[in-house]
């Protein structure tokens, strides 16, 4: 190991420290005055003994193995920790080895832990303030002036990190808790609540500020971002609580206000205990795992730390990029890369057979409305609805305990090819249910924030083109949530399902498209008036809006408020039969066949848009 110098110093400084308390001790027993014989003797005989223990204990603390400059509790702790112990050996062995007769006087074994932790802590403590001062005075001071909102965990963090920053200069952080008013955090002022933004904007010409609280509710934080543009303030905000939960990101690291932030919902509460039980030390099988909703549904599984997690995906390049996303993030779990087609069914067999997960999450799917409404509508079949058979039957097969089917809420009165192969991939599922056995789960939801083919990413490459930014209808409404989110509820659900139900993820209230894009006009630095919203008419096989229950569909309330359980109507083992007759034909039916024949199998399915 190379001589780490600054080691040694603090090594060094300890023990001489060590024996000038134990000498400052017997001063002080005397009134500051030079012991008389034989108590002389016995201050320089004891350090024989009290310098090599409290050394000892020192390095077995740890006390060298962090930074003088980033000193702090923990580090006050461990010295605490050692001279304690030392408090106490030290007097035994004194005791028991009768190193000094007569014995060192009672008032210097009391007063010695406590001037020498005062002593460690407190050189440390003034190193860091030293350090911190010499380089804080290296910061230009023609730093950005930055007003923070909260001041809880979050934001004291934050405000800890941009003392140092070179960019930024926070002059007064608000906060809704009055007992905060008129104190600091490092420095900073909290100068009131959210209300006195725009007062205090005017008077010290603010233009930027940062929201952090990412542990509040939603509605608080978007309320924060009203206040803040109406002042006319430049708004900033640290990651989202699902960010800082799953370690992608650092409280530090700031970014503009999103879409996400608007319309993202109040956290998930898991049933984190539960989840850990069902997942830890299981083998887990993701289909789709390059997708939006398979790579976060890993994710979130490698939290539980499965014995194995097994990822099966078509594309070559996403299953590439989760490999290297994983191999960094996760070194220590087990993780199989598969390539292979859900529709494959030796394939499929092949991975369950080899590998026996528990728990399989079936998320590959063809969703995209318009492309498989047209030219694709046998595919769409195929890799939705035969995709899922195979899967569910090798479940079976193999022992697996729970299959989740990732759903949509297009699966409710579909009107177009994609919600209606969705909804017959659950029927399926459904049949498939046996009283003993795989148990079968269905998860519906919306459209998510980000997702492969969503219309966020659309907008904004638009709104980078100079627009327009294009909508189907001025009052097109869909639900929204975050990605993370709905994975959350699937997990949950499929934690609470005993087989057989589908559930219904809470959504919220529907959100029209024209507003959010008009939202994300505003958000990107725009106004209408220079990025002009089109409307371009119902595309094949889209709906002014979507269900998330079907008319015939009875909802049930479960254990957790955001899920609910939808009891939609079951086919049986005849039913299947017939089906996998139709889905095993060797031509190639046109669209139009297709449609009808869907027609036949789901009979909610209403096809729009002028089509008979």
């Amino acid at each position: 190991m190379n001589f780490n110098w600054r080691v040694f110093l603090a090594f060094a400084h300890d023990l001489v420290a060590c024996a000038l308390v134990w000498l400052l001790s017997f001063g002080l027993r005397f009134n500051l005055e030079l012991p008389e014989p034989p108590f002389d003797e016995i201050a320089l005989k004891s350090l024989l003994l009290v310098v090599p223990v409290h050394a000892a204990l020192f390095i077995s603390f740890g006390l060298y193995r962090s930074i003088w400059r980033f000193a702090s509790l923990p580090d006050i702790k461990r010295i605490v920790a050692a001279v304690a112990i030392a408090a106490i050996v030290i007097p035994t062995a004194l005791l028991m080895l009768q190193i000094t007769v007569p014995s060192v006087p009672r008032s210097v074994l009391i007063m010695n832990p406590v001037l020498l932790i005062m002593v460690m802590g407190g050189s440390r403590l003034a190193y860091r303030a030293w350090k911190e001062h010499s380089l804080n005075s290296l910061i230009p001071e023609k730093r950005e002036p930055v007003f923070v909102l909260g001041a809880e965990e979050s934001a004291v963090n934050l405000i800890r990190e941009l003392v140092r920053s070179p960019q930024w200069k926070v002059v007064g952080v608000f906060d809704n808790d009055s007992t905060k008013h008129g104190r600091q955090l490092h420095g900073a002022n909290v100068l009131g609540g959210l209300d006195k933004l725009s007062q205090w904007k005017q008077k010290l010409g603010i233009q930027h500020a940062i929201i952090a609280m990412p542990e509040a509710t939603h509605s608080t934080r978007r309320h924060a971002v009203e206040l803040c543009r109406n002042a006319g303030l430049d708004v900033l905000t640290v990651p989202s609580f699902d960010d800082l939960m799953s370690g992608r990101v650092t409280v530090s690291q700031i970014r503009h206000v999103e879409l996400d932030d608007l319309l993202g919902r109040d956290p998930v509460v898991l049933d984190t205990a539960g989840l850990n039980s069902w997942i830890s030390g299981r083998v887990v099988l993701v289909s789709g795992a390059g997708g939006s909703i398979g790579s976060e549904l890993c994710r979130q599984l490698a939290r539980f730390a499965p014995r194995q997690l097994v990822l099966f995906e078509l594309n070559e390049f996403a299953l590439y990029a989760i490999e290297q996303e994983f191999a960094e993030r996760f070194p220590g779990l087990k993780v199989v890369c598969a390539i292979g087609d859900v529709k494959d069914a030796a394939r499929v067999n092949q991975l369950l057979a080899s590998y026996r997960p528990s728990i399989v999450f079936h998320a590959a799917a063809y969703k995209h409305v318009p492309l498989m409404e047209n030219e694709n509508v046998w595919q769409a079949v195929l890799n939705n609805v035969v995709g899922t058979r195979v899967m569910a039957q090798a479940a079976i097969t193999h022992g697996v305990e729970k299959f989740v089917f990732v759903s949509t809420d297009k699966a409710v009165n579909p009107a177009n090819v994609m919600g209606a192969s969705k909804r017959l991939a659950e029927m399926v599922c459904q049949a498939l249910q046996r009283p003993e056995g795989t148990r079968f789960l269905m998860v519906r939801f919306g459209n998510v924030l980000g997702s492969t083919g969503s219309v966020i990413p659309k907008f904004r490459e638009q709104i980078a083109r100079g627009g327009p930014v294009t909508v189907t209808h001025p009052e097109i409404t869909r639900y929204f949530m975050s990605i993370p989110e709905a994975v959350q509820l699937v997990l949950q659900a499929g934690l609470m399902g005993r087989g057989g139900e589908i559930f219904v993820l809470d959504m919220g209230e529907p959100v029209r498209i024209a507003d959010l894009a008009r939202e994300l006009i505003r958000l990107s630095g725009f106004s209408e008036n220079e990025i002009r919203i089109a409307y371009t008419g119902l595309r094949p096989g889209e709906k002014l809006y979507e269900e998330l229950l079907a008319a015939d569909e009875n909802t049930l309330p479960t254990p957790h408020p955001k899920l609910r359980i939808a009891r939609a109507r079951q086919e049986n083992g005849e039913w299947l039969a017939h089906l996998d007759r139709w889905l095993d034909r060797g031509d190639l039916p046109g669209d139009g066949a297709v449609k009808a024949d869907l027609a036949h199998w789901v009979p909610e399915y209403k096809r729009v848009n002028g089509e008979s």
